[in-house]
């Protein structure tokens, strides 16, 4: 698993490459849930290009295994917002679990299942590829 734990690293860092691009262009010009969605969007994209590349890398051996990949890095970057946003940060944990409301049109929640189903759907899709 430390292979992946060094994957979920770089995760973390195009998140944050992500997010930097966001403030610096495009947030400037639209509103503040524009600005969330957009970079939502790109970061399934960045996401999908790295996952993709790992289990290139690294396959799983099972559809099991690439299960569980995936909800580790679900569970790192869970634990990692609130941990970090929270206590270094210094959001409030109301604000936090205000990111998850997909009704307000936060889409948060939607990078999160992305990142616990792609190495299913990349080791799938590397399976099919080779018959």
């Amino acid at each position: 698993m430390t292979r992946y734990l060094l994957a979920w690293f770089v995760l973390l860092l195009v998140a944050m490459l992500n997010g930097a691009l966001r403030e610096s262009t495009y947030g400037k010009f639209v509103s503040e849930l524009s600005a969330h969605q957009i970079s939502c969007l790109t970061g399934i994209l960045l996401f999908a290009v790295v996952i993709r590349q790992y289990v290139r890398l690294w396959p799983p051996v099972s559809a099991r295994e690439a299960w569980q990949i995936g909800l580790f890095w679900m569970g790192l970057t869970v634990a990692f917002e609130f941990l970090f946003f929270h206590y270094v940060g210094g959001h409030s944990w109301q604000v936090l679990l205000a990111n998850y409301d997909i009704s307000a049109g936060r889409l948060w929640p939607l990078i999160l299942l992305w990142v616990a189903v792609a190495p299913y759907v990349f080791f799938r899709h590397s399976r099919h590829s080779r018959r």
